[in-house]
């Protein structure tokens, strides 16, 4: 099969509407990307607020670097980092293939791509040509029945019906392989609603709602986050924190709190542009497994804005620290991000998602990143033995270990606080790790 060649054309939403940004090439033979290239606009590098793709293989902190110029992914990758973060992931890919009645995985990426919509993920949007307009926006609150049963049609392998499809809208560009949809509250907000499978032996919705929660209660960044039931489906709601609300052409203040923006007034939505660890850390999903919390946060100290690395710094070194306790090994690159946020400007840390708990009977058990020097050993001395990794003192380390410890070992109050029945908290307990069964004494007397 001969390779061809796809020219699409890149927006980026900046203030409150969209920009033409530059060019991506993608070379292709039948479903497989060979190579990438991008070049930016000339009118796009003028503009004073234009926002790079991502900081890694598209940076524009040199604009005369990468003015009239084809670049290409760094380490010899086949995709950008920051384009490949605004493609569907396996749900989305189900969800385009179900609308298209295509087989699994069978289209070119250059179509993944076309076809996420406009609501991905992030500020980006990739488009046919620079005569294309936006994809039509996604339904209410109301539509949630609809989507739910589209859903679990997709899930099965059956066909959609014509009134269900709106879940070709909602759910294309949406990463993760469970089921899923964006949708807008009553006031206009974008949230995530997750799905329950129709295969879960326990209540997903309910314990990932609940367990980021606990993880906000622990001190960690957590944006909004509810279930509601639809008949006797649990749905979780989290929401976007791709998006705020603001007045458009105005500075937002560096102590507003974007998550709590609502429309009304004079404000318009805005988009903050996002890229996962994996872009961060210039690595394909193949070498995540190779790849460790410390090298996120070297990837904070080099690409983050100045006035947020020792925050963000700990705030990793929590996480991994919740995730030992939790059991939640499903924490690799993707399910770690970066915002450009319009307050510093610059990219942080994005607030926390995808956190499942997972049962085990193990003793020994093993996050998906690497810990410290033990390697991916979910344990807490293995966690502060890694603490000049995140420039943290072994006092400050042994304090934030503490600040989560002691929110976590409450987990079954927060979790019933959370609705969450005491049955499916005893499925669930296995995953929740006793400070005796993750450390040793001596780490125990330098906790706080």
């Amino acid at each position: 099969m001969a390779a061809r060649e796809s020219r699409l054309t890149a927006f980026m939403h900046l203030d409150t509407a969209w920009a033409p940004c530059g060019q991506l090439l993608l070379t292709e033979e039948g479903d497989r990307l060979l190579a990438s290239r991008f070049a930016y606009g000339l009118n796009y590098l003028r503009r004073n607020d234009a926002q790079e793709v991502d900081p890694v293989s598209l940076g524009i902190s040199d604009r005369a670097a990468v003015l009239g110029k084809q670049l290409l992914p760094v380490r010899n990758l086949s995709f950008f980092g920051g384009i490949r973060d605004a493609a569907p992931d396996a749900w989305g890919r189900r969800v385009i293939e179900a609308k298209l009645k295509v087989p699994a995985n069978s289209l070119p990426e250059s179509q993944y791509l076309l076809h996420a919509g406009s609501e991905r993920v992030g500020a980006l949007d990739i488009r046919s040509g620079l005569d294309q307009g936006p994809a039509a926006g996604v339904g209410g609150w109301h539509t949630l029945a609809h989507l739910l049963e589209a859903a679990d049609r997709i899930e099965e392998g059956q066909p959609v019906p014509a009134n269900l499809e709106a879940i070709f809208m909602a759910g294309t560009a949406l990463g993760g392989a469970r089921p899923k949809a964006s949708v807008r509250d009553g006031a206009g907000v974008l949230w995530l609603a997750k799905f329950a499978s129709t295969h879960d032996s326990f209540d997903v919705p309910g314990i990932e709602c609940a367990a980021l929660q606990l993880a906000g209660a622990a001190g960690l960044n957590v944006p909004p986050v509810r279930t509601l039931m639809l008949g006797q489906r649990r749905i979780m709601l989290i929401r976007r924190f791709d998006r705020f609300w603001a007045a458009p052409g105005t500075a937002v203040d560096a102590k507003d709190d974007l998550l709590a923006t609502t429309p009304g007034e004079d404000r318009a939505e805005h988009r903050m542009a996002f890229v996962s660890g994996l872009t961060m850390l210039a690595c394909d999903e193949t070498e995540s497994r190779t790849k460790a919390y410390a090298d996120l946060a070297e990837a904070v100290r080099r690409h983050c804005h100045p006035s947020v690395i020792r925050q963000d710094n700990e705030e990793l070194f929590k996480r991994m620290v919740y995730n030992i306790l939790v059991s939640n090994d499903d924490d690799h690159l993707r399910n770690h991000g970066f915002v450009w946020d319009a307050r510093l400007p610059g990219w942080r840390l994005s607030p926390l998602y995808d956190v499942l708990p997972r049962a085990s009977l193990s003793t020994e058990r093993f996050l998906h990143l690497g810990v410290g020097p033990q390697g991916r050993l979910a344990t807490l001395d293995n966690a502060l033995a890694s603490h000049p990794r995140f420039t943290l003192s072994q006092a400050r380390a042994s304090e934030l270990m503490a600040q989560v410890w002691r929110a976590t070992r409450q987990w079954r109050v927060a979790f019933e606080s959370s609705g969450v029945s005491d049955l499916e908290q005893n499925k669930i307990a296995p995953a929740f790790r006793h400070i005796d069964d993750v450390s040793a004494p001596g780490l125990r007397k330098l906790l706080p």
